[in-house]
């Protein structure tokens, strides 16, 4: 290992062990890894890391395969024992692989070919130190939203929903592939939570990343990360949302709408287990558990070569199918009482917190928007109730004048229903993708969100 190593800015402090039995490298790394801002503990064999590992946790282990007494396979499997969030590090000697390779089905997070230089093992550790701040922090902000949501609640007694909380419950501890479909509004990322938290992985990070919400350009930097220098604007390291939620659970919600480069990259990813950095030329590897989901007919697109056949295949292990509100509509009180208790906890004391002419009204619209729809409509009505129960004057003007789904009244059309009328059709074009939606009425796509959640009854809201 050579000492070219360059001066960068200092990483968050980590606290490595070093394990290796060759003297002047024991030497080197006790001097050079303190100078990068790490705090080192240098062991010469395997049996020296174990009790060091037993009596201390360490952020992350460097070991050598070929060491007396235990050798670094086994130094990996003790530590991750002990403590299974260290990140483990493997240096070999070896012109084959295949030990580096076993050692990262292990769990280990790198590997070094020997020689190689501080520089290269310096990139490793600033890998590690950045996915773990970043895992801190997702961690951090899923606390704080499961203090505000709870636990993902499938809410409904309808036969419908019976038989997917069934399906949950079989797929969730088998770690397959799921891929779960719906119209838009349905819940489907609730269902991944609910797969997520009835899982092995429960305790580990679990990432919802809407797929057609990036740029083509930059989809594959947020999914994978990117190097500095690898493109205009890459001004540092980044890890990417695989290495972010490696251990847990990443939900990629309209998969559809992965252009068809991404597909390729994405197949390869879920057939190898390994990630490679825009910019990067070795993979690493990672332990995340794929739940997808789309509004979108992917036999179709498939059939249109809109969408690879393999990568279908590959995703569709296990399928969730959840049903429109119109086909459950004896959930509505269920629904609406649970949404509403989001906005007033007071009603958590009633019997009823909607009078007959509210629950008729809400059971004699068709729901274009699904649960999301209802969602919006019991916002609407808590804000605009003087006290409970929840009024039919309380509910949003388009429920008190019910309507097919997409129509409008005969006649001289409003300026709200000329505007609703060209947003859906313009989302109806694009098949639901609303980035081209926006892009065809000239608006962005933050002002297409804005106005798809007030009361226009649009399918795609």
């Amino acid at each position: 290992m050579s000492k070219n190593n360059q001066r960068a800015s200092q990483p968050k402090p980590l606290h490595i062990l070093f394990a290796d039995d060759e003297v002047p490298l024991q030497e080197l790394i006790a001097d050079e890894l303190p100078r990068m801002g790490f705090t080192v503990t240098v062991c010469p064999d395997g049996p020296t890391a174990v009790a060091a590992i037993e009596k201390n946790v360490f952020d992350c282990i460097v070991v050598d395969l070929d060491m007396p007494g235990l050798n670094g396979i086994q130094v990996i499997e003790r530590c991750k024992q002990l403590s299974p969030g260290t990140e483990a590090i493997v240096l070999t000697g070896k012109a084959s692989k295949d030990t580096a390779i076993a050692a990262l089905r292990l769990g280990a997070f790198d590997y070094l070919q020997k020689p190689c230089t501080l520089v290269e093992l310096q990139t490793r550790l600033r890998r590690v130190a950045e996915k773990r701040e970043l895992t801190r922090q997702l961690q951090a902000l899923q606390l704080r939203l499961a203090r505000v949501e709870g636990q993902a609640q499938m809410v409904g007694s309808h036969p419908l929903m019976q038989r997917v909380k069934s399906l949950i419950a079989k797929v969730a501890p088998s770690g397959s592939n799921v891929l779960i479909l719906g119209e838009t509004g349905t819940g489907k990322e609730l269902v991944a939570r609910a797969i997520h938290e009835q899982s092995e992985r429960a305790d580990k990070p679990f990432l919802a990343v809407n797929c057609g919400a990036f740029p083509e350009n930059l989809i594959e930097s947020e999914l994978f990360g990117h190097r500095k220098g690898a493109f205009t604007g890459a001004e540092e390291n980044r890890a990417g949302l695989f290495e972010v939620v490696d251990g847990g659970t990443l939900f990629l919600d309209e998969v559809g709408e992965l252009p068809k480069s991404m597909q390729a990259k994405l197949l390869r990813v879920l057939e190898s287990g390994e990630v490679r950095r825009v910019g990067d030329t070795q993979p690493f590897k990672v332990d995340v558990r794929i739940v997808c989901a789309t509004h979108r007919n992917l036999p179709q697109l498939v059939e249109a070569g809109e969408f690879r056949q393999d990568l279908w295949y590959r995703i569709n292990t296990f399928v969730v199918e959840l049903p429109p509100l119109r086909e459950r509509k004896d959930d509505l009180p269920e629904l609406a009482r649970h949404l509403l208790l989001r906005h007033r906890p007071q009603a958590k004391s009633m019997a009823e917190p909607f009078t007959p002419e509210a629950l008729a009204l809400l059971r004699g619209y068709e729901w274009p928007g699904n649960i999301r729809e209802l969602a919006n409509v019991v916002e609407h009505a808590a804000i605009l109730a003087d006290g409970l129960p929840i009024r039919e004057i309380d509910l949003p003007q388009h429920l008190l004048q019910p309507r097919a789904p997409g129509s409008l009244r005969k006649g001289i059309l409003s300026l709200r229903e000329l505007e609703a009328q060209a947003i859906q059709a313009a989302l109806d074009r694009h098949a639901g993708n609303k980035t081209a939606a926006a892009n065809e009425l000239g608006i962005s796509i933050k002002t297409l969100y804005n106005k798809l959640g007030q009361e226009l009854g649009l399918r795609a809201a």
